[in-house]
């Protein structure tokens, strides 16, 4: 019993001893292996605190901010009229619509939009940011503004997206129909519709306004979206959108521009109005409200030359934006993760604005 008892207390004690072993050899090798990692990344860490620095924006305070204020160009501006409805690569400076900034990550995947007055502007940046997050696009524009369809057009086409170019005056109520029928034949559907484009001359007085004047405005800014999406709601299935662009000047309107001002605020009123008519049938209808936005609309007569030269100044950003800068919610309204907005007007006035 004594040999028996002997012999236990001997197998305990080796056993003991080489677990002391092991824990000593299993603690180096974790030494070593701590001190192999903080030796790589001593190695590694100053080429990518380099590449960290040459990506930080320089205006900005830190990584990835970027001071809003010097973003883009500031007035004072140049002088440059142009004849209605201009051109934004005839613009000094050339407006951004997100042509090299704008990166999509698939959000309209397979989707079908129509973009009234894609060729420049607010609609051009749309149509770019539509295109790289995966829809095929169809924008309308004027005939005069062909130069400019055409680089979008490439652009669409570039992101690997269909793109279709249909020009025409959205004042005749049977193109508006037709721009529609195109749209959905060449597109194989329609489940987003951007009416957006406008038309604004500067007035200082009602009494300068002619009846083909006005008359050149309320179709372009009222008729047309209401003939427009009368002919496209028989194709909208539940989970399409409508966007309306509206304005600041819907709600705080200037006294150079009584008929615009008026379509605007019309605007606002017809999307919420026909968001609680087609919410039930599963579509949504909401606007983007932009403050100053350097566009083509303003050098051709939507300001004077004097307001040119210093647009968007008296925004609390001190400049005026850049259609690339709404891009993103256009985007945003159209998404289905944004499938509660529906009614909404979205702000984008550089501090300025009520909506």
């Amino acid at each position: 019993m004594e040999c028996c008892l002997l012999l236990s207390s001997d197998i305990t004690t080796n056993n003991t001893k080489l677990y002391r072993r092991m824990e000593k050899q299993i603690t180096r090798r974790n030494a070593i292996g701590k001190l192999a990692t903080t030796l790589a990344f001593a190695a590694v860490a100053p080429a990518a605190m380099a590449q960290s620095s040459k990506t930080t924006p320089k205006n900005g305070s830190g990584p990835g901010l970027t001071d809003p204020t010097t973003k883009y160009p500031r007035p004072p501006f140049k002088k440059q009229p142009q004849p209605f409805p201009g051109l934004g690569s005839k613009m000094t400076p050339v407006p951004d619509h997100g042509e090299e900034s704008y990166v999509g990550s698939g959000r309209l995947m397979g989707r079908k939009a129509l973009v009234t007055g894609g060729d420049s502007g607010i609609g051009r940046a749309a149509a770019i940011a539509y295109a790289r997050e995966g829809a095929d696009v169809a924008i309308n524009y004027l005939p005069e503004e062909e130069s400019d369809a055409r680089e979008v057009v490439a652009l669409i086409q570039k992101a690997g997206r269909k793109a279709v170019a249909i020009p025409g005056d959205i004042r005749n109520e049977a193109f508006c129909a037709q721009l529609i029928a195109q749209t959905v034949q060449q597109l194989g559907g329609l489940d987003i519709l951007v009416n957006n484009a406008g038309y604004q001359q500067s007035h200082d007085s009602i009494l300068d306004i002619s009846t083909e004047e006005f008359d050149r405005t309320m179709k372009t800014n009222i008729y047309a979206p209401f003939w427009i999406t009368k002919a496209a709601l028989p194709h909208l299935k539940p989970g399409s959108c409508i966007i309306g662009t509206s304005s600041v000047q819907a709600y705080d309107p200037s006294e150079n521009l009584y008929d615009y001002a008026q379509t605007k605020a019309a605007t606002t009123s017809y999307v919420k109005s026909l968001a609680k008519q087609l919410g039930p049938k599963g579509i949504r209808v909401n606007g983007v409200a932009p403050g100053p936005v350097w566009t083509p609309l303003q050098v051709c007569g939507g300001q004077t030359q004097d307001n040119v030269q210093v647009f968007g100044k008296d925004t609390p950003l001190g400049r005026p934006g850049q259609p690339a800068e709404l891009a993103s919610i256009f985007v945003q309204l159209a998404a289905s993760d944004a499938s509660y907005a529906t009614g909404q007007v979205y702000g984008a006035a550089g501090g300025g604005g009520q909506p």
